[in-house]
C-alpha cells in the first residue's frame, strides 16, 4: 500500500523527532526533509545557506513580520523582494519550498511550521513529538557529549526558541494538543515503537480518506 500523506513533525527537542522522522520516511517508502528544507529553500531561491541556517526557527522583528505577511498575501514572489530586508526573504523562500516540496507528493516534513503552511492540503497529516523532560536530557547529554547543566539549558532554549516561532507565524500554539493531529510522548513507546504508531496512524487515516 503506497503512501499518499505529507506528513508534517513537529518536536521538543531532544524528544527525536528527527529520528522518528526518519525511521517514518524509510516505512512508508517517501522523502524527508529536516535541514533538506533549507537546501531545498537556498538552492531554489538563490539566497545563501548560511542565511537559513542563522534564521532557522528563530522569531523575527513583529513589524518585518507583518510587512512579510502583507508582501506574501498580496501575491509577490521572493524574486520581486529584491529590496527589502533579508527576513523577508529567507521566510518566504522557506514557505515556498515547503509548498513546492509538498506539491511533489507523498513525504516527511519536520518543523519550520510545514504544518501551518500546508494547513489547506487534505493529505497532510500533523504529528506533534514529545517526551519527559528526564529522558529528553539523557538523550541530549548522550547526542551532544554535554553535562546535565548544559543539556538542560540547550533543551530550555531551544523549545522557547521553537515555540516563539511557531506561535509567531502561525495562529496556533506549539505544542498545543489542537493544533496537531495526533500528538505522541515518544519516551513512553521509544523511537521505533513511536514511529511504528505514526505509521498505522497514517495507514488509519488514509483508509479512512478514501
Amino acid at each position: 500500500m503506497s503512501c499518499n500523506s505529507i506528513i508534517t513533525i513537529g518536536r521538543q527537542y531532544g524528544s527525536g523527532g528527527r529520528e522518528i522522522g526518519e525511521k517514518l520516511a524509510k516505512a512508508l517508502e517517501i522523502p524527508f526533509y529536516d535541514n533538506e528544507l533549507l537546501d531545498r529553500a537556498a538552492k531554489d531561491s538563490g539566497l545563501a545557506q548560511e542565511l537559513f541556517e542563522n534564521h532557522d526557527e528563530k522569531p523575527t522583528n513583529s513589524f518585518l513580520y507583518s510587512l512579510v505577511m502583507d508582501t506574501y498575501t498580496m501575491g509577490y514572489s521572493a524574486a520581486a523582494l529584491s529590496g527589502m530586508p533579508i527576513n523577508h526573504k529567507v521566510f518566504l523562500a522557506q514557505f515556498n519550498a515547503i509548498k513546492k516540496i509538498a506539491d511533489e507528493g507523498p513525504c516527511v516534513m519536520v518543523g519550520r511550521c510545514a504544518d501551518y503552511a500546508l494547513e489547506e492540503y487534505p493529505n497532510c497529516i500533523k504529528i506533534f513529538i514529545y517526551g519527559d523532560k528526564k529522558a529528553r536530557i539523557q538523550r541530549i547529554m548522550k547526542r551532544r557529549d554535554l553535562s546535565e547543566a548544559k543539556a538542560k539549558e540547550a533543551i530550555s532554549k531551544t523549545d522557547k526558541q521553537r515555540a516563539s516561532y511557531y506561535n509567531y507565524y502561525t495562529n496556533k500554539r506549539w505544542g498545543e494538543i489542537g493544533s496537531y493531529d495526533l500528538c505522541i510522548d515518544s519516551g513512553m513507546l521509544g523511537i521505533d515503537g513511536t514511529a511504528s504508531l505514526i505509521v498505522d496512524y497514517v495507514r488509519q487515516t488514509e483508509m479512512h480518506r478514501k
